[in-house]
């Protein structure tokens, strides 16, 4: 299996995000690379660097998930920032169009509200840069495999499966699983993104909803409850020509590795009523108990059942990092998935 990571990910280190209303230490920053990079090396596993971060396939590609305002945004709306009087360092919002805006804003104040969701998206000087090497950390792995291996790796911070078409939000700025799924369909016509990460997918979603070539399945704690909180329901199955290409499986906040695998095996069965050639994983380790963000319960043992029942799949796969973040268990949550993968 090759395995990728763009160092390049390391310039977009916010220090803080709003958490209830109280600026908290950001989960979200390269000490998570760190970590995830020596639960590799506990499995035995390296890491190579991808190609150019700022190339133009990697630019058109983005094009075809992500509208050309909202890449335009993510690239200028630091520097527009800081000419505002009194700007502060990061880019944050203090206004949105909830409820649906009626025009597209040129004030860059107005832009940071339509673009941004929430406040787990701070923009600094250097974002852009890591938010472009984590979205070519996942175009490469996703050229492995087109090019014909059986399966590689991307670790990708910042994650993406928040990132709708031109929304960033959840800590995810560009959609990289989407990004790989798009790149997989240039060589295979029917293409699954499989998210076992402990939020919604909801990005995903939103940008293959009406695509019935592209399956979407997510599997995840209960929106009701948790975070994203306005997408996720089992009730959300796609439209036009992708009604019942996206399944939703929300669980109870707190549901244990037992109810968490039972959902698996639903959601593989649904995924394999499509009968894709190729499929991403959008790899989640925030499901484990002791996660800061827990919303489930899943214990490190439970990755790797998870590794052997992706692996059994037995098809083309990219796995593509989302969430989980830092505690003393992350490595080896990533070891025992990829132990269980590979072993599989």
């Amino acid at each position: 299996m090759k395995l990728f990571y763009h160092p390049d990910q390391e310039r977009h280190a916010p220090e803080t995000f709003l958490l209830r209303g109280r600026p908290a230490p950001s989960p979200e920053g390269p000490v998570r690379a760190e970590l995830l990079s020596e639960g590799l090396a506990e499995a035995g596993l390296a890491l190579t660097p991808p190609g150019d971060s700022d190339g133009d396939r990697l630019r058109e590609r983005l094009t075809r998930i992500h509208s050309p305002r909202y890449l335009d945004f993510l690239e200028t709306i630091h520097a527009r920032w800081q000419a505002l009087p009194d700007a502060a360092e990061i880019v944050a919002p203090n206004v949105h169009p909830c409820g649906g805006g009626h025009h597209y804003p040129r004030h860059p104040v107005g832009q940071a509200g339509w673009h941004l969701h929430d406040m787990a998206c701070p923009i600094t000087a250097d974002s852009f840069a890591g938010i472009l090497a984590s979205a070519a950390t996942a175009q490469a792995a996703a050229e492995a495999v087109a090019g014909g291996e059986r399966a590689a790796y991307a670790l990708c911070r910042p994650p993406g499966h928040h990132a709708g078409p031109e929304r960033a939000g959840g800590f995810c700025f560009l959609n990289n699983a989407a990004l790989a799924a798009t790149l997989l369909r240039e060589r295979f016509p029917r293409v699954a993104i499989l998210d076992v990460d402990l939020h919604h997918g909801n990005g995903t979603q939103d940008i293959f909803y009406a695509d019935g070539e592209v399956w979407t399945g997510s599997l995840h704690a209960d929106p009701a409850d948790f975070y994203p909180f306005f997408w996720g329901g089992a009730d959300e199955i796609g439209e036009g020509a992708g009604q019942g290409a996206n399944v939703n499986l929300p669980l109870p906040v707190g549901s244990n590795g037992a109810a968490f695998l039972a959902a698996l095996d639903i959601l593989i069965e649904r995924l394999g009523e499509f009968v894709p050639q190729a499929v991403v994983v959008a790899l989640g380790l925030d499901a484990h108990k002791d996660d800061p963000l827990a919303g489930l319960a899943l214990e490190t043992d439970d990755f790797a059942t998870v590794g052997r029942r992706l692996a059994a799949l037995d098809l083309p796969t990219v796995l593509v990092q989302e969430g989980g973040y830092p505690t003393e268990h992350l490595s080896h949550n990533l070891a025992a998935f990829m132990g269980g993968f590979q072993g599989a």
